[in-house]
């Protein structure tokens, strides 16, 4: 399958949809509107973290036995950006150590390669890397209240570091073939000519990986 990563309002929903659309395959979308538990978490981060990423771990691995059926399947956000995130939220204080081991543990043994059954690492995965400016700037646009600075001005410092930590982990993440898209260079979400580019690129990165 192939997966996307990057930090909120990246646009990893809007290239999903570009991708399935153009490759012919099924797009699988994180869900949020109908995710009572993020509601929660914003209203008590320290409360409800843990139980977050358990949910989003068990959706995600759900995502990744249903897209096996085709190589070139999509996923809109990438399991194993999740340890980066329940990693920052114990680094301000909204979750614990513990609470991120065993998290980690969880997550290495669900992402268990075993012998004799399918892999569930990508085929490819996209990371769409934007500033700190257009983070904020997309995230206003999509309007979700729980999510605005207005709000809760605490979200700033998160955004803030959230942002500051994803090449890192880019650079890291070893699980598959990656490629990197510049989200603020070629905005695809507006721009038809940046649709087009993001496009091709990703098209001869996956004829160079033999999967189109």
């Amino acid at each position: 399958m192939i997966v996307l990563s990057g930090t909120i309002g990246a646009g990893k929903s809007t290239l999903t949809k570009m991708l399935a659309d153009h490759l012919g395959t099924q797009a699988f979308y994180e869900t949020v509107d109908d995710n009572t538990i993020l509601k929660m978490f914003y209203a008590d981060p320290q409360k409800y973290g843990f139980l977050l990423q358990v949910y989003f771990m068990n959706k995600r691995l759900g995502y990744i036995q249903q897209a096996q059926s085709n190589e070139l399947d999509i996923l809109d956000r990438s399991i194993f950006e999740d340890a980066l995130l329940f990693k920052l939220n114990a680094d301000l204080g909204r979750a614990t150590e513990t609470e991120v081991e065993i998290h980690q543990a969880l997550l290495e043994n669900m992402m268990e390669n075993l012998p004799g059954v399918a892999s569930k690492d990508p085929g490819l995965l996209i990371y769409i890397r934007v500033s700190f400016e257009t983070m904020l700037k997309r995230i206003e646009l999509r309007g979700r209240d729980f999510e605005q600075v207005e709000q809760d001005p605490s979200l700033y410092e998160y955004y803030r570091t959230l942002t500051s930590r994803y090449d890192a982990w880019f650079e890291e993440y070893d699980r598959s073939p990656k490629i990197m898209i510049d989200g603020d260079r070629l905005d695809f979400v507006t721009e038809e000519l940046a649709r087009t580019e993001v496009l091709a690129a990703i098209d001869n990165k996956l004829t160079q990986l033999g999967l189109r």
